[in-house]
């Protein structure tokens, strides 16, 4: 039995996706130490342990404002942390290349790369990203990927490469498909609602947003998510669009069964190129006709197996929507439940702890030594880097 140690970019409280679905369900069965990015504080130095409602051990290293060298001193509470919960063989898993220099203080029998997203397309995203990654991928034992066109991108970067695309927890939003009272900062929003839930930011089109709410002032698009990397002030404003913030994930389900179509209106850029929406599958499961933009991993295969409507202008946008709200749900139904029957996250996690297995069957003390030295290198390198790569 091993434990697992994930580096991540993404709070754990920030939106339940990819890696929660997936360290939810590896602490079902081990110890998981999720690692977060630091927070300053005033006070000494110290790592903040708690243990999540799904069982992980969500990791903060406080550090004081004053603190000189980040790296080190994140290092040496790594350090603390081993000795403290006995940790002597671990997985380590990486969600940003940007934490390899933390890795030079640890001994794990497997390195496993979840690569979710193309984090150097994002905004704000480190310049010395791409070079860290090529570092990580040269040393990881398995690497996975958030959908089809990151496998495309990675597969020749890495001899063990396995495409996992965005998956669901089907019984979670069928519930969107039963009539459900609305909660309380959307009752008044009259019908029909088109309805988007995710992180609002640089990947979404805003200009589409405004032009599908000023063609049609009777439609309601109700955005749900918190606001991150654009100013407030960037976004439409118009009397049928609400923003209402982020939600807890247990909630989106009231929110979803409210709504008569489900949006994905994601701009055509860099930071798009490669993403695969959680949100595909979570709309289907909860009954609701979906339309989206022309992202890769939505148009294959959500639009190829006719589960998803898409188009990228104002014009075929708005009739995509009349054409989602005229028909009936009978056919999409049958066709998405037949789709979603193979699909949960229990399955995705399942195959992955096999990968997982079958890289720590194949360690030797020779790569573990180079991953090693590796990781020294970049942490000489960039002491003072962020870790942060963008937030999905």
């Amino acid at each position: 039995m091993y434990d697992l140690i994930c580096l991540s970019h993404l709070r754990w409280d920030f939106v339940f996706q990819r890696p929660q679905h997936l360290l939810s369900r590896c602490a079902l069965q081990r110890r998981v130490f999720f690692v977060e990015e630091p927070v300053y504080i005033d006070g000494p130095d110290q790592l903040v342990v708690r243990r999540s409602a799904e069982g992980v051990y969500v990791v903060v290293p406080n550090l004081n404002h004053g603190t000189a060298d980040i790296q080190a001193t994140q290092r040496t509470l790594l350090r603390e942390l081993l000795t403290t919960y006995h940790l002597d063989r671990y997985v380590l898993w990486y969600y940003t290349p940007m934490a390899l220099p933390l890795g030079e203080c640890l001994s794990p029998i497997a390195v496993v790369y979840d690569c979710m997203d193309q984090l150097a397309a994002f905004k704000g995203a480190p310049p010395e990203l791409l070079d860290r990654e090529k570092q990580l991928m040269e040393h990881a034992d398995v690497v996975f990927t958030g959908g089809f066109s990151l496998f495309e991108a990675k597969k020749k970067l890495h001899q063990n490469v396995h495409a996992f695309p965005s998956s669901v927890d089907v019984p979670h939003f069928a519930a969107g498909r039963r009539t459900q009272e609305d909660p309380a900062d959307v009752k008044h929003i009259v019908r029909p609602r088109l309805g988007f839930f995710g992180v609002i930011d640089e990947r979404m089109d805003l200009s589409l947003l405004a032009g599908v709410a000023q063609a049609r002032p009777d439609w309601q698009l109700v955005m749900v998510g918190p606001v991150v990397k654009i100013r407030e002030d960037e976004l439409p404003v118009a009397a049928n669009i609400h923003y209402v913030g982020g939600k807890q994930y247990a909630d989106l389900p009231r929110y979803i069964s409210g709504w008569d179509v489900a949006l994905m209106p994601f701009a055509k850029n860099e930071s798009t190129q490669f993403i695969s929406p959680t949100k595909t599958p979570e709309y289907l499961a909860a009954g609701k006709p979906v339309v989206s933009t022309s992202i890769r991993d939505v148009v294959r295969p959500y639009k190829a197996l006719g589960l998803v409507s898409i188009a990228d202008t104002v014009q075929d946008f708005v009739s995509a929507c009349e054409h989602a709200l005229s028909e009936s749900p009978t056919a999409l139904l049958r066709k998405a439940d037949a789709f979603l029957a193979d699909l949960s996250w229990d399955k995705t996690w399942s195959q992955m702890a096999e990968h997982i297995e079958q890289a720590i069957q194949g360690k030797s003390p020779i790569t573990l030594t180079s991953f090693r030295q590796a990781s020294q290198g970049a942490s000489a390198a960039n002491a003072s880097l962020p870790l942060a790569a963008g937030v999905r």
